[in-house]
């Protein structure tokens, strides 16, 4: 497709193959190159016709939830050729969680700036996102928000749970309860590799309301996703045929083009802050859409999250919050039942890559049926409002958050001496020691986890130290500037901010220090005099900048949490 002139005369904005041309200072050699090349890989002037569409592909081999990626990309490509469109696969780097050092979510930034330069930098009319764990959504989004061309996504899925003795499990609330009872002593070194052979039983994401889960589910609601593309599992045919009508969609897009921040504005966030709220959704999620959200230019702030989950009970009944998995939410009718239950709470005017308004969508839809209990109404909730809490005090005066409805009710207002634990590292050097002076009382504090300090890793939620655990103690207060999976459950406060790498309150709580927790009152409090913490902050001195690489600049340029996590220059 070339540039035309339109009926003033005008030169039209270049299309298809003449998109992003390599600059040689001269447009005509360009094309005559990049077509001379394409036509050694058997393209000829018929192909080169058709609207181009790009097909970001995330397969890798360090990620296994993304193991039937290529089948998927088949699917998309089989799509975009039935509707008349050219296929153009390209890789982005691939982010699994438990494949990244020292966390995927150091990386999450560095993905978003390679797919947002990609997307600029090769020719394309639109493009389809492939991605699923973890951080790999959250970054594609925040590269769609500035986008020139149209973006639709769609994920691998969940995978399907496993079975060890009768008892069904799955990645990875039940990785990490198995591994309690092991600590505790429940289980033996045989019994923790058997169940180990079965937590991940299929490719796909974790199968519970994890991040991955969340952020498919958002993508969804934000209407950058075709409807029920949130839950169908990796292995399905619901998975593929999902995939090819992406593709045809894709093609669509391209020859009416809609721009994704013509789709996600202030109503599509606010719709999806109220799904987060009523799936009781990852933690992780917060910082990710406030990332997103200011990409997009929406001005979303952490309070935001609070007020609408402090309005919209828990509705989904799946692990953590719950007790279910994601093939039962996917088979009472995923995400479009959610909305449906959720209908009177929504905008139902938003329009999304679908092409019609929410509310026309949802006509269609059937609320919850009675022969399922997974997907709830309003009327008849799983749990009450507030499934997500943000907290401030002396100890995150910019906030801090808390996934109450995986918590501990009896520790939601807690008062207890601090055990500080310097890094991740000294974590998990201390926690084991049978010598430990800690009780069920203390709150554990967990610092320099932040995103300055080493990007933030999913270390908040701190195993119980072992001779509590074999003492049957199975959750405690936690207080950290890091993240926690999406998949724990515990009273774990995350996201701190400032940082202590920054300065902030953790940096100098001391052992012995009372800390107290007032879920209710939306508080986290260092119980020390305002004089005696001046006294300690006067000797702060940061950390010091890694020396080179990307470190240094995430170390940089990298805003604290309640503000996205993202680069201040983006």
């Amino acid at each position: 497709m070339s540039a035309d002139a339109d009926a003033a005369g005008n030169s039209a904005p270049p299309t298809g193959i003449d998109r992003s041309l390599t600059s040689y200072g001269d447009e005509g050699f360009s094309r005559y190159l990049r077509k001379a090349f394409l036509a050694g890989a058997g393209y000829d002037s018929t192909d080169l016709d058709k609207p181009i569409i790009g097909i970001a592909n995330l397969f890798s081999d360090y990620n296994p939830c993304h193991r039937l990626m290529p089948g998927m990309v088949e699917q998309v490509q089989r799509g975009v050729l039935e509707a008349g469109g050219l296929p153009m696969v390209f890789p982005t780097m691939s982010l699994h969680e438990s494949f990244s050092a020292p966390t995927s979510m150091f990386l999450r930034n560095l993905l978003a700036i390679e797919t947002e330069e990609l997307i600029k930098a090769q020719p394309m009319d639109a493009v389809v996102l492939l991605g699923g764990c973890d951080k790999t959504v959250p970054a594609q989004l925040m590269a769609a928000a500035v986008s020139e061309v149209p973006v639709i996504l769609d994920v691998v899925g969940p995978m399907m749970t496993g079975s060890w003795r009768g008892e069904r499990l799955g990645a990875c609330t039940d990785c990490r309860r198995f591994w309690s009872a092991y600590r505790g002593g429940e289980l033996s070194d045989q019994e923790i590799h058997e169940v180990e052979g079965e937590l991940v039983n299929t490719s796909g994401t974790c199968m519970v309301m994890g991040t991955a889960s969340t952020m498919a589910s958002i993508t969804e609601t934000l209407g950058m996703m075709l409807p029920g593309g949130a839950t169908p599992t990796a292995p399905s045919g619901a998975r593929l045929r999902h995939a090819t009508a992406t593709g045809r969609r894709a093609v669509e897009l391209a020859r009416n083009p809609v721009l994704p921040r013509e789709i996600m504005t202030r109503a599509a966030f606010e719709n999806a802050l109220t799904v987060l709220a009523a799936l009781g959704g990852s933690t992780n999620a917060i910082i990710h859409v406030l990332a997103i959200a200011r990409r997009a230019g929406v001005d979303l702030v952490l309070d935001d999250f609070d007020r609408v989950s402090s309005t919209v009970p828990l509705l989904v009944d799946l692990k953590p919050s719950g007790t279910g998995y994601m093939q039962e939410f996917h088979n009472a009718g995923g995400v479009p039942v959610l909305l449906k239950a959720l209908e009177s709470r929504l905008d139902l005017d938003q329009v999304g890559v679908a092409g019609q308004p929410l509310g026309e969508l949802l006509k269609d839809v059937a609320p919850p049926a009675s022969w399922q209990q997974v997907v709830r109404t309003l009327e008849d909730p799983v749990g009450p409002v507030g499934a997500l809490a943000v907290l401030r005090g002396t100890l995150a005066p910019d906030g801090a958050v808390i996934k109450v409805s995986a918590a501990t009710q009896s520790l939601l207002s807690h008062e207890g001496p601090a055990l500080v634990f310097n890094s991740p590292e000294d974590a998990a050097q201390r926690l084991d020691d049978p010598d430990l002076d800690v009780t069920a009382d203390h709150v554990l504090v967990l610092r320099n986890a932040g995103p300055i300090a080493c990007g933030m890793p999913e270390a908040g939620s701190l195993p119980i130290p072992r001779r509590l655990a074999e003492q049957g103690i199975r959750d405690m207060v936690r207080v950290s500037d890091a993240r926690m999976s999406g998949t724990s459950y515990g009273t774990v406060v995350l996201h701190c901010a400032p940082e202590s790498a920054a300065g902030g309150p953790l940096a100098f709580v001391r052992d012995g220090d009372m800390i107290r927790l007032d879920v209710p009152g939306r508080r986290i409090d260092l119980l020390v005099s305002s004089e005696e913490l001046e006294s300690r902050m006067k000797g702060f001195e940061p950390p010091a900048l890694p020396a080179r690489g990307f470190q240094r600049l995430h170390a940089e340029s990298v805003l604290q949490a309640n503000e996205g996590g993202d680069f201040r220059f983006l």
